[in-house]
């Protein structure tokens, strides 16, 4: 599977709900989730689990980089993934946790994410289908970016799990 995407800082929460609302976003809910990453050969692993939710791991490949960008993934249930990725204890990585404010804008996935121990971010998922290209995915996120532009703070250029990561080590070499 494949999505278009792109993350930002988000400078205003309230205000973001309510380019939401203005845009006509249906408001899916409030998920809890944590997200434990374990270290892979390649790409990116995380086991999500969601309040109320069966548990998932998601298989991804992205480059870094702030633009909109593909990423490519692969959705598995505790059986596929240890059978893909092996029954021994993959080592753990980093853990995430956040609240995010799910929306839906067409094909287009909001999330309003609050993450603990980073901050509050804005991020933009369009599905690729055969009906739903890279292109319209660029377009439709170019048109999110300039309506949500007075909210957006950075461009983030990797996963939380890389920016809490890097929070890790900082705190780490300052001991």
């Amino acid at each position: 599977m494949k999505n278009i995407e792109y993350k930002s800082e988000l400078r205003d929460l309230p205000i973001a709900r309510e380019v939401c609302r203005k845009l006509g976003a249906g408001r899916v809910g409030l998920l809890e989730q944590t997200d434990t990453y374990y270290r892979v050969a390649a790409g990116k692993l995380k086991k999500r689990e969601t309040r109320g939710e069966p548990t998932e791991f998601i298989f991804y490949e992205r480059p870094h980089q702030s633009a909109p960008k593909r990423s490519d993934f692969s959705i598995y249930d505790e059986g596929s993934a240890l059978a893909k990725f092996g029954q021994a204890s993959l080592p753990e990585w980093v853990r995430v946790k956040k609240k995010r404010e799910l929306f839906l804008l067409g094909n287009t996935r909001i999330h309003l994410d609050v993450v603990e121990n980073l901050g509050t971010f804005i991020e933009f998922e369009f599905p690729v289908t055969r009906t739903h290209t890279e292109a319209q995915g660029h377009a439709e996120l170019a048109k999110l970016r300039a309506e949500f532009g007075p909210v957006l703070g950075e461009a983030i250029d990797c996963g939380y799990a890389d920016l809490l990561w890097a929070e890790i080590e900082r705190a780490n070499e300052a001991r």
